[in-house]
């Protein structure tokens, strides 16, 4: 897939603000600081598309971007960040659990995961929530340039035994990437593309 146009549409904290067109959506979501901005800039070959920053959390809002005139890319805030206040946190889960709950153009989410750090019960248990009401997703391992091959293949293998060992009966579609080097940026939006097409047929 070619990224021809790559456009901010609109920013809010309500399912039913979001936007009507009846397009495909994908939606990016991770804990916070696990480089979520930087992945959407590098797929989107965009340097400033998606905000990045040095303080976690930054994203609060469901932000979407129109790719291509075709789809949506919808970047979630991140979750388990521990400087915002209780309040903050019971809203955010709130609007991310009401979109993936509601909205119907979602296709599929993408749940990112620094490769650098053992399984993290947060992120087991989003992944199993998602499991819970039937939502798709895949997995993105982000920051493999961080790591040395075999560091970055053990580590995947202790997520995919651990997976197993849980509520999972076969390991979730799963990518590698780097925003460093655009390491998975043609096997993710291959993935999309194909869904994409898929459904046109």
């Amino acid at each position: 897939m070619q990224i021809k146009s790559a456009e901010f549409l609109i920013s809010n904290s309500k399912v039913d603000k979001c936007p009507q067109q009846r397009l495909p959506e994908y939606a990016f979501i991770g804990r916070s600081n696990v480089g979520k901005s930087s992945l959407i800039n590098m797929l989107t070959q965009r340097k400033n598309l998606a905000k990045t920053s040095g303080r976690p959390g930054k994203t609060q809002l469901i932000n979407h971007f129109t790719i291509n005139s075709n789809w949506f890319l919808v970047d979630l805030p991140g979750y388990g960040y521990a400087r915002v206040s209780k309040k903050a946190k019971k809203e955010f889960q709130k609007f991310i659990t009401n979109y993936f709950e509601q909205r119907e153009q979602l296709i599929s989410a993408f749940v990112l995961i620094d490769c650098r750090h053992e399984p993290q019960p947060i992120d087991l248990e989003f992944m199993e929530y998602l499991g819970e009401h039937q939502i798709p997703f895949s997995i993105i391992f982000t920051k493999a340039d961080k790591l040395k091959p075999m560091a970055l293949k053990r580590n995947i293998e202790v997520y995919k035994a651990t997976l197993l060992e849980g509520v999972w009966l076969e390991m979730p579609n799963y990518f590698v990437s780097s925003a460093t080097n655009t390491t998975g940026r043609d096997e993710i939006l291959a993935y999309i593309d194909g869904i994409n097409e898929g459904m046109k047929e």
